[in-house]
């Protein structure tokens, strides 16, 4: 018989005990401020907790307050959050800073039903920020729960399907205490990030293995079951690089689409057949020597980037209009790349040239 809700309950006093003895000392699990809770959770979205740790305290170093991020530059922003990837959500959190001073003069509202009206705010994030700034007695689901709980209740539906997603909802909100519902999800949130993984769980370490069907019934690393994967698209780049007395030449991305407003070499899509890899120019080079050759990949793409010497075949000054999509030429001497908002594949040739 799989356990319910009300079984279920049974385990929150043996999972706060696990999660107070062995949870990683993690920055943002310092504080209680709204503020850099919310940075850490959005920079936590996709990206492994070893990376954000030193992205998150100069983030908060650099912007200490919603007020500091909101009078940023939206530059300025994307450049602090260099290295980070998936860049949407940098400038998600600019918008909502400026929304936050704007409607709450700085001030975060306490309860997720309130978060989630401010722009770039989903409800996983309103959860976390309402219940652990706040112990609000508000629920959150994020990977690491609809894991946890397909496990624990047997679930035989796919990863981050709808299905799962919505009965993981249902069930943390039916989970989630009264008084320190902050503590009990980020107890749900560590036992899937450190114990209950996605590959080879650690079952014999688990607090809960006793109420777990998966456990009991060998299917704890078949569960949830996997997605089909979408198909692996190949993109083949020239990329130039542009030198002109010591210093390289970089343009800034159309502020719409894939990686909007970053910087980056100037690439064209060599391979024929569908554009996957816009250009976010128009120009015409003369090409050199060969420097190198990349391999980088961008969620279901996989690029192939050959790295030559180039030159303009006419003269460009700093800040002229590329096209008509308004991209516009970037100067940049070397000791400073490394500072700005450069696409992960820009900053990975930057490595090399030095």
């Amino acid at each position: 018989m799989k356990p319910g809700p009300v079984a279920l309950r049974e385990l929150q006093a043996p999972l706060l005990a696990w999660y107070r003895a062995v949870q990683r000392d993690l920055p943002w699990r310092r504080t209680r401020d709204p503020y850099r809770i919310w940075i850490s959770e959005a920079m936590l979205q996709q990206t492994r907790v070893e990376a954000v740790i030193g992205h998150y305290e100069r983030f908060v170093a650099r912007f200490p307050s919603v007020q500091a991020l909101a009078e940023a530059d939206t530059q300025a922003v994307l450049e602090a959050w260099s290295g980070l990837g998936y860049y949407r959500r940098a400038r998600a959190l600019h918008a909502t800073a400026q929304e936050l001073v704007a409607r709450h003069l700085g001030v975060f509202p306490q309860r997720a039903a309130e978060l989630v009206q401010l722009h770039g705010i989903g409800p996983y994030t309103a959860g976390a920020v309402a219940s652990i700034a706040f112990d609000a007695p508000d629920a959150l689901v994020d990977g690491n729960v609809e894991r946890v709980f397909a496990r624990w209740l047997g679930w035989e539906l796919p990863r981050a399907s709808p299905e799962l997603k919505r009965r993981s909802w249902q069930l943390a909100d039916e989970l989630v205490p009264a008084a320190g519902a902050g503590e009990w999800n980020q107890a749900l949130m560590e036992l899937g990030a450190v114990v209950c993984t996605p590959r080879k769980p650690r079952c014999l370490a688990c607090p809960v293995a006793a109420w777990c069907t998966a456990h009991r019934t060998g299917r704890a690393e078949a569960l949830p079951l996997e997605r089909a994967k979408p198909a692996t698209l190949e993109v083949e780049l020239l990329v130039h690089v542009v030198r002109e007395g010591g210093q390289y030449l970089l343009v800034k991305r159309p502020e719409q689409g894939r990686m909007a407003g970053l910087l980056e070499f100037p690439s064209i899509e060599t391979a024929p057949g569908e554009v996957l890899w816009p250009r976010a120019l128009q120009a015409e080079f003369a090409t050199g020597d060969e420097l190198a050759r990349v391999r980088h990949a961008i969620t279901r793409h996989r690029i192939h980037a050959r790295v030559v010497e180039a030159r303009l075949l006419r003269p460009v000054v700093a800040g002229e209009l590329a096209d008509a999509r308004g991209a516009r030429w970037v100067y940049s001497s070397p000791e400073r790349l490394g500072q700005l908002a450069l696409t992960g594949m820009a900053r990975k040739l930057c490595a090399l040239l030095h």
